[in-house]
């Protein structure tokens, strides 16, 4: 049975850190492409980044990209995610998720990953 289950959440100011962790287990992790999602109260859930199964390709939405940086280490099946200059626009409950398929990319929308973290809260005060 696949499980993955995510970490690091919590409560930080306007301009904070965080790292988020997913930890996988039940599958061959360096097989497949792996997603970070969140979604805030009242909205759909939305891409945030992507990371190839090797690593070597990463994908950020617009919204993010220069502040939060993806990253994975397929030895330890864990994937990252590393949240710099958050704004209270990023609160939102963090889902990392794992495709549904081996080596395919990109893997951008919620529809292409079969498998889902309980997600992480992170709440950035103003």
């Amino acid at each position: 049975q696949v499980q993955l289950v995510e970490s690091g959440g919590g409560l930080v100011q306007a301009g904070g850190s965080l790292r988020l962790s997913c930890a996988v287990s039940g599958r061959t992790f360096s097989s497949y492409t792996m997603g970070w999602f969140r979604q805030a109260p009242g909205k759909e859930r939305e891409f945030v980044a992507a990371i190839m199964w090797s690593g070597s390709s990463i994908y950020y939405a617009d919204s993010v990209k220069g502040r939060f940086t993806i990253s994975r280490d397929n030895a330890k099946n864990t994937m990252y995610l590393q949240m710099n200059s958050l704004k209270p626009e990023d609160t939102a409950v963090y889902y990392c998720a794992a495709d549904s398929f081996t080596y395919r990319w990109p893997a951008l929308g919620v529809g292409g990953y079969h498998y889902w973290g309980q997600g992480t809260q992170v709440t950035v005060s103003s």
